[in-house]
């Protein structure tokens, strides 16, 4: 495997997007919710970064969906599993749906959809990684940190037949 972003070049890409969704939401309390299984790694780092920013929201709650559009394979799917909804109401609070990759752009435009209409006060998106190169449908990102390449990537949640999650490093996994 070759490492992509290193801990530390994803550390700081974390502290990024909190400061920009602090800016955004100043004083007002925000409602994370990561997209299972593989926001696990960055929305408790998320959160912790945003507790760090001075004048960022005033309180932070974490919910989660667990979604799906790849199952066991290495390329997404044109549908969304839900297999997990929050249990938070979510009507005029300030959300942030958190997701680890945006790449077909599928799940995150499904998710946007889905808590739009249950009429949040703001529903922004955000991922760690982004690839462009396969994406179907735009995803609208409001928060978007680091590009990754064409090949299949694993690693800080991201994982290949629900191995490799647990790296703290993104690395592109070899064909073999």
């Amino acid at each position: 495997m070759r490492v992509v972003y290193d801990a530390a070049a994803i550390a700081a890409a974390i502290a990024r997007l909190a400061a920009a969704i602090a800016a955004d939401h100043r004083g007002q309390p925000l409602l994370l919710i990561g997209v299972l299984k593989g926001a696990m790694m960055v929305v408790p780092d998320l959160a912790r970064a945003l507790a760090d920013v001075p004048d960022g929201p005033s309180e932070i709650a974490v919910e989660y969906v667990c979604a799906a559009s790849y199952g066991a394979a290495t390329t997404s799917r044109a549908s969304l599993d839900l297999q997990l909804d929050t249990r938070a109401p979510i009507a005029g609070r300030y959300v942030v749906v958190v997701d680890d990759i945006a790449d077909g752009g599928i799940t995150l435009q499904a998710l946007r959809a889905l808590f739009q209409a249950r009429r949040p006060a703001r529903l922004r998106c955000c991922s760690l990684f982004e690839r462009t190169d396969r994406r179907t449908v735009d995803p609208h990102l409001d928060y978007p940190a680091l590009p990754v390449p064409g090949n299949f990537v694993v690693g800080y949640g991201l994982d290949y037949q629900e191995k490799y999650r647990n790296l703290p490093y993104l690395a592109e996994l070899s064909p073999s």
